[in-house]
């Protein structure tokens, strides 16, 4: 097949697809990180939220008929995506429709990843896609779809599975394929206690991105018939894919062999160690999350910020930041930041020492404090002569302090309290 005959398939299969991404997840895993937000809501690489990235992926890829499946604790999820994401063309057939818990089904709310779309099967239909690409809303990456939906078509499949390529004893975390020398998968197991190695190599396992490419009126057969069983979890992990791998044509999609994509960068920032290492990551010198790449940008709502700004040039009060991310709106007050990524509008005043750091947005540190190995939540005001992250002892009287010695910090942690009813 010719290269233009092979992009104009490939731009039939994309437009053929209607992507359903899951949002309505509690992450509870980010502890107070989450207790007022849904996960794909949080904040992350300094100016955009974890939602914006499978969104960034599916406009990259060519795919314009979106939508967003929310419940838990959605308001700043949905206004951040009305803000950032409202200027598809409807006319054009182009959304990012919002499908918040609405009981539209007996009088459940989403009972599980499978039901999210059973709920809204009347919706999916109305559209008529040939292709229903499932993806999570809390997972950092970048990936192009396109190849995925070809392969989809090649191996005339029911179900393609994406999934990521990781160490065998790393596989016990996550939904393993056991897959022949065609990548059919021949078996899922979810979490096992000893996973399937990839054939012909016994040190690696396919873990389930959860990302999935269905043909639609295969997946609305399957919906319909776990929802008619009593006992199923309604989850596509529990009860979907293990139900379909032995019947049908299922395949995975190995999205870290190279031979498929260029990007292979993947992270599950499912908990505050993870989230932490993933935004510093960034910071690195060659990162291998490439925020500057012009080729496959990265969309969000742009907060109209001024830039940022570092004053004062005295010796033990000079303003700046060294390996370190900083963002619109920020004013580093003869103050030091070091290997730290600060999201828009945090103030740093004079003499305060900020390492190894995540500061969210419109954070103020006062003056000679002490900020080490944290992650400061949206909105905190920190004290002048604070110290975090030097003693944990005195940490864990206050703070959230995770197993790997990182400190998380909210406003509720030091009496700001921005979510009150009284």
């Amino acid at each position: 097949m010719s290269t233009d005959n092979s992009s104009r398939t490939v731009s039939r299969l994309t437009r053929d697809t209607m992507a359903i991404i899951l949002a309505g997840g509690q992450g509870s895993r980010l502890k107070e990180l989450t207790a007022w937000r849904a996960k794909p809501a949080v904040p992350f690489g300094g100016k955009f939220r974890i939602i914006d990235f499978p969104l960034s992926n599916c406009v990259n890829s060519g795919i314009r008929r979106i939508g967003v499946a929310t419940q838990y604790k959605s308001h700043s999820l949905i206004r951040h995506i009305q803000q950032g994401w409202g200027h598809f063309r409807g006319e054009f057939s182009e959304f990012v429709e919002l499908l918040p818990a609405q009981q539209r089904v007996k009088e459940n709310w989403y009972l599980g990843t499978a039901d999210a779309l059973y709920q809204n099967l009347d919706i999916i239909r109305a559209h008529k896609p040939e292709y229903i690409l499932v993806l999570a809303g809390d997972h950092i990456y970048k990936m192009d779809y396109g190849v995925m939906l070809a392969r989809h078509s090649e191996n005339q499949a029911d179900l393609t599975v994406g999934c990521f390529e990781v160490p065998l004893e790393e596989a016990k975390e996550f939904g393993v394929m056991a897959v022949n020398e065609s990548n059919r998968i021949i078996e899922f197991a979810e979490k096992p206690e000893s996973p399937k190695h990839l054939p012909g190599n016994p040190d690696l396992a396919l873990a389930s991105m959860g990302i999935y490419i269905f043909n639609a009126d295969f997946l609305i057969e399957q919906l319909i018939k776990d929802a008619d069983e009593k006992d199923s979890s309604r989850d596509f992990g529990k009860d979907i894919i293990p139900n379909v791998v032995d019947k049908y044509r299922t395949f995975a999609y190995s999205f870290n062999n190279k031979k498929e994509q260029h990007q292979t960068y993947w992270r599950d920032v499912g908990n505050l160690d993870a989230f932490w290492k993933a935004n510093l990551e960034l910071i690195g010198v060659s990162p291998e999350l490439n925020m500057y790449d012009d080729e496959w940008p990265i969309w969000t709502h742009q907060e109209q910020v001024p830039p940022a700004k570092f004053v004062f040039d005295d010796d033990g009060r000079r303003g700046m930041a060294v390996d370190s991310m900083v963002s619109g709106g920020c004013i580093i007050s003869g103050a030091k930041v070091t290997h730290s990524l600060l999201f828009s509008k945090v103030h740093v005043h004079s003499y305060a020492v900020v390492e190894n750091s995540v500061i969210m947005p419109n954070v103020d540190i006062g003056r000679n404090c002490i900020i080490k190995n944290t992650i400061i939540d949206k909105g905190t005001t920190i004290e002048a002569g604070t110290i975090i992250g030097v003693n944990q002892e005195d940490d864990k009287k206050r703070f959230r302090v995770t197993e790997n010695g990182i400190v998380l910090v909210t406003p509720d942690m030091i009496g700001k309290k921005i979510h009150t009813f009284r």
